[in-house]
């Protein structure tokens, strides 16, 4: 959990950084929109990581057969989704649980990081009218 939270932060830092680069009296909507997709592919890719530091963990701990059978229980439970086809062994599923309140965490923080970005899109002087 706690090396999530590192790489979120520092991932999130880096975008802050990327996002204050951009003039904020922007040309438009297609401004906007890129840099939406732009940090949209970013969370993704932060999200990604976190679910593959999780799943290599279940690996390296013999908690779970081979690196596809971790990364596909990884992603269903990070994202809460939880299909329940393939599941930890019994003396892992407080992990289990601990990877979904990170994943929810960490997706919270994304998403109230799209919408400090959107405030400031939204902020007076920044829209081009």
């Amino acid at each position: 959990m706690a090396v999530c939270v590192v790489i979120h932060a520092s991932g999130v830092a880096y975008a802050l950084r990327w996002v204050r680069r951009h003039p904020q009296k922007s040309p438009g909507y297609w401004h906007w929109t890129g840099l939406f997709v732009g940090l949209a592919g970013w969370m993704m890719v932060l999200h990604l990581t976190e679910i593959s530091v999780w799943a290599f963990f279940y690996v390296w701990q013999g908690a779970m057969p081979d690196l596809q059978s971790s990364l596909y229980f990884s992603v269903v439970t990070y994202t809460t989704t939880g299909y329940g086809d393939v599941v930890l062994p019994r003396a892992w599923w407080l992990e289990g649980g601990v990877e979904a309140l990170t994943g929810i965490l960490m997706c919270g923080w994304s998403t109230g990081f799209f919408f400090a970005v959107l405030s400031r899109m939204l902020s007076p002087g920044t829209r081009s009218e």
